[in-house]
């Protein structure tokens, strides 16, 4: 099923490495709106340095892969250290298939982690990546986010998509 997460978490430092072990995963490609940080926002979740220092120390491969300008994305991937993707057009393939490329893994031990079921989860499975949604940190406030939010509450629901035990 395409709209529906190999693993649901509530935010990004509940995946751990054991969690990664698991689904024998080796890389993460990162979305940053909703996931890293607030949409828009430059600010890192709480936690999220130590995390990454964790995912480093495991030998976890790690890149961000944004739809948003790069103008948006640079700043906040030099503020964690990570090579990035902007423009990334999910949940087309071009940018997922970058992405792994570059992190130079499999496509089945890698993860597409983001907060979106029409982007991040519907373009992963489509190319063959584990997905990983988040529940997003903040709701946003246009239509076309309400609108599609809505619906995904209703895929949530209709799939049974609930939190991964940890």
């Amino acid at each position: 099923m395409l709209l529906k997460p190999n693993i649901k978490l509530d935010k990004i430092t509940d995946i751990s490495v054991d969690i990664l072990k698991k689904y024998n995963i080796t890389a993460l490609i990162l979305d940053v709106d909703n996931t890293l940080s607030t949409h828009h926002g430059q600010v890192l979740t709480e936690g999220l340095e130590n995390w990454l220092k964790n995912m480093r120390e495991n030998n976890i491969k790690l890149t961000v892969l944004s739809n948003s300008t790069k103008k948006r994305v640079d700043p906040f991937a030099k503020k964690i250290g990570l090579d990035y993707i902007s423009l990334g057009l999910k949940p087309l393939p071009f940018g997922y298939l970058r992405a792994s490329k570059a992190l130079g893994t499999k496509r089945k031990n890698t993860a597409i982690v983001g907060d979106q079921i029409f982007t991040d989860t519907l373009g992963g499975n489509f190319v063959g990546l584990n997905t990983v949604l988040l529940t997003p940190i903040k709701p946003e406030t246009s239509l076309r986010f309400r609108f599609k939010r809505r619906i995904e509450k209703f895929l949530i629901k209709h799939l049974k998509i609930t939190n991964t035990e940890v």
